[in-house]
Parts: C-alpha cells; structure tokens; sequence
C-alpha cells in the first residue's frame, strides 16, 4: 500500500512538473499582455464612457416591474380567453358538423390537423379585438376592484405612465397578429378549404368558361373551356397587337399548365397552329405539341368564393399589380382583404386604449357591466369591418378608406375615452 502511494505521488509530481514546463510560455504571454496593453482597456472605458447613450436604445431599459407585471396579465389573459371562446366554438362546431364527418367518412387525422389545426388560428386571428377588448376589461376591471390601479395612481404613476405596458402588450399582440394573418393563417385556409370540399360537400369553383383576358402589353388570351382540377383549358387562342394591328394569332385545341416546372407560366399547347401577319404576307405554322410561355395561371382563370383569404400578403400584392396592369376589375375584394389585414392588426391599439379608459376606475357592481360594454364595442367593431368591405365592393369606396373605416371611428372614441379617464 505504501509502495502505491508514493507511485501515485511521483506521477502527480511529473505531471505537474510537465504542465509548469509547458505552460510557462502562457503564463508569460498573459504578462505581456497585461504590461503592454493598458491603453486598449483604457481606450475601452472611454468609449463605455462616452457612448452611455447606446444604452437608451435598449427597449427593455424602459420596461419596470409593474409593467412585466401588467403584460405578464395583459398576455396571459388574452390567451385564456382564446383557449375558452374557441374550445366552446369547437364543442359547437364539431356538433353541427359531426353528421358530414360521418356521411363522407372524414378520418380522425384529417378532421384534426386540416380542419380544426387551420379552424383554431383562421377564427383566433378574426376575432382577435373580441379577445383584446376581453383581456383589457377583465384583469383591469379586477386590478382597479382590488384598488392595485388606485394604488399605482397615489404612488405618482400618471395615467399616460400606466397606458406603457398596455402600449407594449397591443404591439407585441398587433405583431403577432399580422404576421399570422399574412403569411400563416392563408397557408392554412388552402388547407382547410380542400377539407370542407371534400368532406362537408362545400361547392367549390374549379371551371371557367369563356374567359378573355390580357396577359400582356397587347397580347389577349381567350380560352372556351378551362377545367382547374386537371389545369387545362380548351378552346384556346392567343392574339398579339402592336399599333393596334394583329399581328399573331395562336389556336390550340388545349392547353396544360405545366405544375412541376420550377418557374411560372409554362404551359403546353397541344394541335396547335400560329399565324403570323406581316404586311400583306402570312406565314403559317403548327404542331402536335408545343412548349410555351403565357404569363397567365391558373389563379387568373377561376375565382372561387374566399380565394383572397388564400392568399399572402405580397401574394395578394403581385395578384392585384398584375390584374390591374391587365385592366381587370375583380381586384377590389383582394385589395380590401390587402388593406384588412393592416388595419385589424392596429385595433389592438385603439381597443386596449378604450378599454383600459373604461375599467380602470373602481366601480359598484364589477366588472359586469364593463364586460357587456367590451362585448358590445368588440361586435360593433367586427361587423364594421364586413360592412365597410361592402362600401368598397358595392358603392365604389376606395379599398382602402373602406378598411380604415372602423379604425378611424374608433380611434376617435378612444380619444375620447382617453381625454376623459383621469377625471
């Protein structure tokens, strides 16, 4: 045993003669350093010393105790509000439409994750000032009930103070909003709707008949028959101006759009035959099949009810710059939903400024009568918005002022209500 002992202590002995050896050539780097580089740490704290304002573009510099406080409530409130109404809205919907799932023989996956995983954020994202105007009555209503908001007050927090963590909770929400409504929620509805077609018999347009349009300075597309599922057309002709003369005109007895190819606009032309006009001489050709580019698809031949809800933003964007170059005239849904999108996201905004100026003040009674208000105020706003769309579709309101409507009459109560809450 004591033979061992002294070998373990002999090897530690060479092993820390080994490191001193060859450590040694660290240990004086590290002095070097240290003797030769002051001026870089001096130089350092006085750049720390005069660029102390970089700090103030630190966002969460501004953010307090009792504002993580309130958006902590803020934001779990607004959740639990959607987790509630929308389980009740499933219960009711999986009711109506349990007999379809059954006719048509839905399975269980389908009927999970592409009806109601899409229903959940398509009717979250619709209803979402319903739940901010929620979120803001309740837990405000229950803070000022159990005198916390009169307590800020006396402490010396102004009411333009308290509105900073409610400002921060409606961006963070109006965010989340719009990044669902214009780049998720259409992804989704694509889904969704090819469910409810197939299993909840759902009429769906997936033909067009004879339908012109123009696909390019001075060319016309003309096609008798287009049929969406397969992407063909039937009856197909395609004519090319300049000066105002023909000087092409294309025939095919079908056309395919070509789904596969990596860029847009490939299409197949099958009996085909061009007739090309030059002055006074024509010059004839055709074929059994024909690889081409006509910058039309799909998208531009059938429109189905809700189609603009398929799309994303700088889909509906391209969508409505292409159709309006080409002279068409059923754009203004698109440019509504375009519109819609932005200024739903902004509600939160105007609606946590409305219902923080109503429920912060401690009243008889709770928070019923304020929850009623909210429910009323969020309903009005929903229904505002299907009304303003119409303005657009049917009296010639510009899509755009149509989409603001309801923002712009409620902002103007929430000033209101804003100038009024401190008294």
């Amino acid at each position: 045993m004591e033979f061992s002992r002294i070998r373990k202590y002999h090897k530690g002995l060479k092993a820390a003669r080994w490191l001193e050896r060859h450590t040694a050539w660290l240990r004086s780097t590290a002095r070097w350093l240290r003797n030769h580089l002051d001026w870089l740490f001096v130089a350092f704290a006085w750049l720390g010393s005069k660029m102390g304002w970089m700090r103030k573009l630190n966002p969460f510099r501004y953010i307090k105790r009792l504002d993580w406080y309130i958006i902590r409530k803020f934001i779990g409130t607004y959740f639990f509000s959607i987790i509630l109404i929308i389980s009740i809205s499933i219960v009711f919907d999986v009711n109506e439409n349990l007999a379809k799932f059954t006719q048509y023989h839905a399975p269980l996956k389908a009927i999970v994750f592409d009806y109601y995983a899409n229903f959940i954020p398509y009717f979250a994202n619709l209803f979402s000032p319903l739940f901010v105007f929620i979120a803001v009555i309740f837990f405000t209503s229950k803070l000022a009930g159990n005198s916390e908001i009169i307590a800020m007050l006396a402490a010396g927090v102004s009411f333009k103070r308290l509105m900073r963590p409610y400002m921060i909770s409606a961006a963070f929400i109006t965010i989340m909003t719009f990044l669902l409504g214009a780049y998720v929620i259409p992804k989704g509805t694509i889904v969704r709707q090819n469910f409810e077609t197939m299993y909840k018999n759902k009429k769906k347009n997936t033909s067009a008949e004879n339908v012109q349009l123009q696909v390019g300075k001075g060319v016309i597309a003309y096609i008798q028959h287009y049929d969406n599922k397969m992407k063909r057309g039937y009856g197909f002709c395609l004519d090319k101006f300049e000066n105002k003369k023909l000087v092409s005109h294309m025939t095919a007895m079908e056309v395919q759009y070509d789904t596969i190819s990596d860029s847009k606009y490939h299409w197949k032309a099958r009996s085909w035959k061009i007739r090309k006009m030059t002055g006074l001489r024509e010059t004839i050709t055709s074929g059994a099949s024909l690889d081409t580019l006509i910058m039309m698809e799909p998208t531009d031949l059938v429109f189905s009810k809700g189609q603009q809800e398929t799309f994303t933003s700088p889909q509906l964007r391209e969508y409505i710059s292409k159709q309006i170059d080409r002279g068409s005239g059923n754009v203004i849904q698109y440019e509504v939903e375009y519109h819609k999108r932005i200024a739903m996201s902004f509600a939160s905004f105007i609606l946590t400024t409305i219902g923080l100026s109503l429920s912060s003040r401690k009243r008889k009674g709770g928070m019923g009568l304020y929850l009623g208000i909210g429910l009323a105020l969020s309903f009005t706003y929903i229904m505002l918005q299907t009304v303003s769309a119409t303005f657009a579709i049917n009296a010639g309101t510009p899509p755009m002022l149509s989409a603001w409507i309801p923002n712009i009459i409620f902002a103007v109560v929430a000033w209101f209500c804003y100038r009024h809450a401190p008294n």
